[in-house]
C-alpha cells in the first residue's frame, strides 16, 4: 500500500528561442517551489545549456525549437532545419503525456499568452486539457517589462486567454517602477489577476563595497547567451587600451550561445591586446563576479540586470535592439533614468564610445538602495497561498509518488 502523500506537485514549461534569460529566471522559481517543498517538473524547450542548472527538479527536455532573427515566427531545429508540423505534433503530445504522468496542482507558464505565439500549437492544448483536469491553479510568469505587440486584435487575444484560462499573472517586477501597463495596454482588465512579485535576482551576493577586490577581474564584459552579442563584445575589447587600468583584469563572457568562428575571433583580439583579458564561454554565478568588480558592460536583458542591480555594480548597458525587440531598451532608459546606469545604443558601438561611457559610470556614485530582488521566493509563495485558498491542497495517495527525472521524450 502506498504511503499517504501530502506534497503539493508543479509543473512549469518554459520556452527559450534566442537569448537564455526566460530559462534562467524560470530556473530560479522552480528552485524556489522545490525549497517551499512542492514536487517541481519543468518541461524545457530550448537548448539545453550547462549555463542554467535544473539538477533539483524532474527535467523534460522537450525537442529543441529556436528561431531565426530574420524570421521570429519561424521554428528550426538546432541545426537550422524547419521545424515540420509532424514535430510539432510530437511535441504536443509530449506535453499532454507529461500533464497526465505529473497530475499537477499548479500549472506554471513562461511567457505565454503575452509572448511565445508560435507556441501555440502545443500551449493551447496544454491548457484544455489542464482545465479538463481541473488543475487548481494556473498561472503566467512574465518579466517586468514586455516586448510591445502593436499588431491589431492581439492584446484582445491575450485578454480573452487569461480570462478563459489562467487564474494568476505572476508579474516579475514592482508595480510603482515597472507597472504592466507600461508595455502591455489591456492591463485594467486582468487587475484581478495580476500579482507583482519583485524582480527575480540571484542567491543573496555580497554588495559592492565601492572597493574593487584584487583577486577578481575589475572589469565585466558580458552578452548573456551570446546569441546577439558579438558586436558589443568586439567593441568592449577595443575600449581595453583607452580605459583599462595598469594591468587590470577584464573578464569577458561571450555566452554559450556565440558562433565558434566570433568566438575565435575575440580570443584572438583578446590575446593582441593584453594577457590581462580572460575570455570565457560562461561563469556559473555572474553577480558572484560582479560583487568585487569596479564596472560591467553589458547587454540590458533582464537577469543579467538583476545581477547588477544585487551587487549594486556600476554598468554601462548596450541594450538590443534588433528585429522589433524593445524589451531591453525600455529596461535601460528606466535605469538610466534613476541614475542606475550609463546607456550607450547599439547603433552607436565603439571603442571610443564605450571608453567615455566607461567613464561616466565610474563618475556615478555608488548605488546604495537594492530594489525587491525575492521574486522567485515571492512567486512560490504566492502560488501557494493561491492553492490553498483554492481549497486543492493535496492530500492524496499514490498519485504524489515522486515521478523519475525525465530527460527526454523518448523516455516518457
Amino acid at each position: 500500500m502506498t504511503a499517504l502523500r501530502s506534497a503539493p506537485r508543479a509543473l512549469v514549461y518554459v520556452q527559450h528561442l534566442l537569448g537564455l534569460g526566460h530559462l534562467m529566471r524560470i530556473s530560479r522559481i522552480a528552485a524556489a517551489l522545490q525549497q517551499a517543498g512542492v514536487e517541481t517538473t519543468v518541461m524545457q524547450g530550448g537548448t539545453a545549456t550547462p549555463l542554467v542548472s535544473m539538477a533539483q527538479h524532474a527535467v523534460i527536455q522537450l525537442p529543441a525549437v529556436k528561431v531565426d532573427l530574420s524570421n521570429m515566427s519561424q521554428l528550426l531545429h538546432e541545426n537550422g532545419s524547419v521545424f515540420s508540423e509532424t514535430n510539432k505534433a510530437q511535441r504536443k503530445q509530449i506535453l499532454l503525456d507529461t500533464l497526465a504522468h505529473v497530475q499537477p496542482d499548479i500549472l506554471l507558464i513562461e511567457a505565454f499568452p503575452f509572448g511565445r505565439r508560435q507556441m501555440r500549437f502545443e500551449l493551447l492544448p496544454l491548457l484544455d486539457a489542464a482545465r479538463r483536469m481541473h488543475v487548481a491553479v494556473i498561472a503566467s510568469s512574465i518579466r517586468d517589462i514586455l516586448q510591445v505587440n502593436r499588431k491589431p486584435g492581439r492584446a484582445e487575444e491575450t485578454v480573452d486567454l487569461i480570462t478563459s484560462c489562467f487564474d494568476l499573472v505572476l508579474v516579475h517586477g514592482e508595480e510603482a517602477i515597472t507597472p504592466l501597463s507600461r508595455t502591455f495596454p489591456l492591463a485594467h482588465q486582468i487587475r484581478h489577476k495580476v500579482v507583482y512579485t519583485g524582480m527575480v535576482g540571484p542567491i543573496p551576493v555580497a554588495r559592492f563595497t565601492g572597493m574593487h577586490a584584487p583577486d577578481k577581474p575589475g572589469v565585466i564584459v558580458s552578452a548573456g547567451g551570446g546569441a546577439v552579442g558579438y558586436a558589443l563584445l568586439t567593441a568592449a575589447l577595443g575600449a581595453y587600451p583607452l580605459a583599462a587600468r595598469d594591468a587590470e583584469r577584464w573578464l569577458v563572457l561571450t555566452g554559450p550561445q556565440l558562433p565558434a568562428p566570433q568566438y575565435e575571433a575575440l580570443v584572438a583580439q583578446a590575446v593582441s591586446l593584453s594577457p590581462h583579458i580572460d575570455i570565457r564561454r560562461d561563469v556559473p554565478d555572474l553577480a558572484s563576479h560582479l560583487s568585487g568588480a569596479r564596472l560591467s558592460i553589458s547587454q540590458a536583458g533582464y537577469n543579467t540586470v538583476a545581477d547588477i542591480l544585487a551587487t549594486g555594480c556600476r554598468s554601462v548597458l548596450v541594450p538590443f535592439a534588433g528585429g522589433e525587440e524593445s524589451e531591453q531598451s525600455e529596461r535601460a532608459r528606466l535605469l538610466a533614468a534613476a541614475h542606475r546606469a550609463v546607456v550607450l545604443e547599439e547603433c552607436c558601438l565603439s571603442a571610443e564610445n564605450i571608453a567615455s561611457a566607461m567613464a561616466d559610470a565610474m563618475a556615478a556614485p555608488d548605488i546604495m538602495q537594492t530594489p525587491d530582488l525575492n521574486g522567485a521566493q515571492k512567486s512560490a509563495e504566492i502560488l501557494l497561498e493561491h492553492l490553498h485558498r483554492s481549497n486543492h491542497m493535496p492530500d492524496h495517495s499514490d498519485r504524489y509518488a515522486k515521478p523519475p527525472a525525465v530527460t527526454s521524450e523518448a523516455s516518457l
